[in-house]
């Protein structure tokens, strides 16, 4: 009885302060429909900045708390808001869920940049541990009073507050109608901006009493991870209750005190199972919530668009990546070529993410750990030899690769009902109990029956490894360097040019339409449980064949090599690039893959040869280690990617062949020049980057009255509403309905004159046609 009532009072302080954190999350969402990943890396900045505020500066405890949970905490919600939130209403959900991805790396990567990560750091409970008093009987701190009845006020006083004061009545509808809200005399973004502050507060707040009760000790990944765990109850509430938000933390962290107290110690997984209960609660809460009624097409058009490639086009670009690979290998040694061989192998991975979210709208934040499952079918089947002669079959690849679709089928059953946020929560989940319960377990297990020992990974004597030698079929042999990495570029080329291909298909169609308006496909006879699965097991599958081809380019894989923060990296640097284009996944896999890691490395060892400048570029190395999520919080002024900025420069040079010319020109000297070691290779790729960005500014200097043309065009959706609706537009509306044959003669002569124009104006205009429309949304 006493372990009983020890581990059940230890369980309802651990869901009380799952609580804080959860209620925290709900609020947020409810005021501005952003569910916030960022919630746990606030929680720890604010548990790091107590520690460096309370024990650094030797601030007593009290103020140090006024200052953290006071100041801090709501200015970083309200500041967060007002700066970045704001600017993401009429964006797709995936732009959402990445800002908020880029703000908890981003917060990650600066907390290793001003907290040694490698130092010990200690928070001890309020009152010292010594301070305990007795609940029947057993011993309860002083802190963990505290805590547990910090959250039964929070709880009261949110409930009352939303349900009796005007202010969170008017919270409630901020999100749901904000114009309504304003004509009722209340400033939508002021309630925001206060709700976010709130629910900042509230994480930092659960960060700070967390970390004594884990244990004390301050680690930016694990407290970052332990307050996320706190999204399964936010979840049960759904979104929206905060008294089911309650419950289901209640429930959580009974339950995990349960499995710590009960589960004998000869169970070697209980640790880990332990670990990863919430995530399985998540998974649970997700597959048995009520049905989302189907959504219809937004009131508000979001503001992501693309251009739809033709099969030919990407053919060329396919044979013309094969291409530049082979000439760049001439210019890279043995180091470079594994470099890049990493990174290509990374966007075979994002390719999944073009194809499941690009096309069809739904989410994967776990892309990296379907590659995983296939890296340990093809380890565990396909790999034949001993020592430097073992090779691994492509029969280990193709039943890995399968493998891998239908362990998608299964993690994809929440998105058969759900929304695309849900789908995202139930892919992170799958990707961070995939990581704490079966990569991080290098112990054998006996196998029922059989009676055999087997561990998933683990490369033999409990080493929590895999070693996963090069493919060999044929005459083909992947242990060459440049072989491995022509291989690699050709299975993206391939596969890109198959998704283009997809996309034009009516299957690709199909999948615009669900992306665009579950509800007008389903009313049109689609069925959307069955279009879901297959996009799903598609995209798995392509995870998965890039996660083999990963750990053979890194030949011995660990857990961290999977990691859920390397899969909401690439995600976001996907997004960023352009997720809806097949070169966004090109750019989002290099960059995630090896771009900014070769950037910090570069200054690293620059920092350590010049002493004189030492600081500047350890600066710059610790600088670059936060860009990427820098640039991912931009997204939102720019949720079309990168690349649809690239594809629209260049689509005005087509009708300027001596730009291009010139510039294939300068490229190739450059080329020459760096062969033959003139220029170094540093500078050949900053020189050949300035010319790619320059070329579409040299193509307008080159015709003014083309860019003044290109400057006055109008969008057909806003024809008569952003400009006068003139004879020109008209014939440019006939011309992209397709309706010129049924035209009076006299029309049809003035589309012809039209028509003869120089079309830069149209390419504008004719970029977005009818983009409202299910044919366009999501291309």
């Amino acid at each position: 009885m006493h372990l009983f009532l020890t581990y059940t009072i230890f369980g309802l302080v651990l869901g009380g302060v799952y609580a804080i954190a959860a209620s925290g999350l709900v609020l947020t969402y409810n005021t501005s429909g952003i569910f916030n990943f960022a919630h746990g890396a606030e929680a720890m900045l604010g548990a790091f900045l107590y520690w460096e505020v309370r024990y650094g500066w030797g601030v007593p405890t009290p103020l140090a708390l006024i200052l953290v949970l006071g100041v801090f905490g709501p200015l970083m919600g309200g500041v967060l808001y007002l700066v970045i939130m704001r600017g993401l209403r009429d964006t797709a959900e995936v732009t959402k869920v990445v800002v908020t991805v880029a703000l908890m790396l981003g917060m990650l990567y600066l907390s290793e940049w001003f907290w040694n990560p490698q130092a010990d750091r200690t928070v001890v409970p309020f009152f010292g541990i010594t301070s305990q008093v007795k609940i029947f009987g057993a011993d309860v701190t002083t802190h963990e009073l505290i805590a547990l009845g910090t959250a039964v006020l929070i709880g009261l006083g949110l409930r009352l507050f939303f349900y009796r004061l005007r202010i969170g009545v008017a919270m409630r509808g901020a999100v749901d109608d904000p114009g309504l809200l304003e004509l009722n005399g209340h400033n939508p973004e002021r309630i925001a901006a206060l709700s976010w502050a709130m629910g900042s507060f509230l994480a930092v707040l659960a960060g700070v009493l967390l970390t004594p009760i884990s244990g004390g000790a301050l680690q930016a990944n694990s407290l970052t991870l332990l307050v996320i765990d706190a999204f399964a109850a936010a979840v049960f509430g759904r979104l929206r209750s905060i008294p089911r938000t309650y419950l289901g933390a209640l429930v959580l962290g009974l339950a995990a005190s349960y499995v710590l107290a009960y589960f004998p110690k000869t169970w070697q997984w209980a640790s880990n199972f332990r670990v990863s209960l919430p995530m399985i609660v998540l998974f649970v809460v997700l597959i048995v919530l009520p049905q989302d009624r189907l959504r219809g097409a937004s009131v508000a058009r979001t503001r992501e668009r693309a251009h739809l490639p033709s099969v030919r086009s990407a053919v060329i670009a396919g044979a013309a990546l094969v291409v530049v690979v082979v000439l760049l290998r001439q210019l890279m040694n043995d180091s470079d070529i594994t470099t890049l061989t990493l990174g290509m192998t990374f966007a075979v991975i994002a390719l999944s993410l073009t194809l499941l979210t690009g096309y069809a709208g739904e989410m994967n934040l776990a892309a990296v750990s379907f590659g995983a499952i296939a890296t340990m079918v093809s380890y565990h089947i396909g790999v034949t030899g001993h020592g430097l002669a073992s090779r691994s079959t492509l029969w280990g690849i193709v039943v890995g690769v399968i493998v891998t679709a239908v362990v998608g089928a299964v993690v994809s059953l929440p998105a058969l009902r759900l929304r695309g946020l849900y789908l995202g929560l139930a892919t992170m989940a799958f990707g961070v109990f995939l990581t704490d319960m079966v990569l991080m377990d290098s112990n054998p297990h006996r196998i029922p029956l059989i009676h055999t020992k087997f561990s998933l990974f683990s490369g033999g004597a409990g080493i929590n490894s895999l070693v996963i030698p090069p493919l060999k079929v044929g005459p083909l042999d992947l242990h060459d360097g440049t072989t491995f990495l022509v291989t690699a570029t050709v299975v993206f080329a391939v596969l890109g040019i198959g998704l283009v291909a997809l996309r034009n298909s009516s299957y690709g169609r199909r999948l615009t339409a669900m992306k665009d308006s579950p509800a007008a496909s389903a009313t049109l006879g689609q069925s959307l449980l069955r279009l879901k699965l297959s996009v799903f097991m598609l995209s798995a599958a392509v995870a998965g064949l890039g996660g083999v081809l990963m750990s053979m380019a890194l030949g011995s894989v660990t857990p961290d090599n999977f990691s859920i923060f390397l899969s909401l990296s690439l995600l976001m640097l996907t997004v960023v690039a352009g997720i809806s284009y097949v070169s966004g996944a090109l750019m989002g896999g290099l960059l995630s893959g090896v771009g900014f890691a070769l950037i910090v490395s570069t200054f690293h060892d620059l920092a350590s040869r010049h002493g004189s400048v030492h600081g500047l570029f350890s600066f710059v190395a610790s600088f670059a280690t936060v860009t990427p999520a820098l640039i991912g919080i931009g997204v939102g002024r720019n949720p079309s990617g990168s690349v649809h900025d690239f594809v629209d420069g260049y689509r005005s040079l087509r009708h300027r062949p001596r730009v291009l010319v010139g510039g294939g020109a300068v490229e190739a000297v450059l080329y020459v020049l760096s062969l033959t070691n003139v220029i170094g290779h540093w500078w050949f790729a900053i020189l050949t980057a300035v010319l790619v960005m320059l070329l579409p500014l040299a193509g307008q200097m080159s015709d003014p009255a083309q860019r003044e043309r290109e400057a006055a065009a109008v969008p057909l959706e806003l024809a008569g509403i952003d400009s006068p609706y003139s004879d020109g537009l008209r014939v440019e509306l006939d011309r992209a309905l397709g309706i010129e044959d049924l035209l009076p003669p006299e029309r049809s002569a003035r589309s012809r004159r039209h028509g003869r124009r120089s079309d830069g104006a149209g390419d504008r205009s004719l970029a977005e046609p009818l983009g409202a429309g299910v044919g366009d949304a999501g291309t």
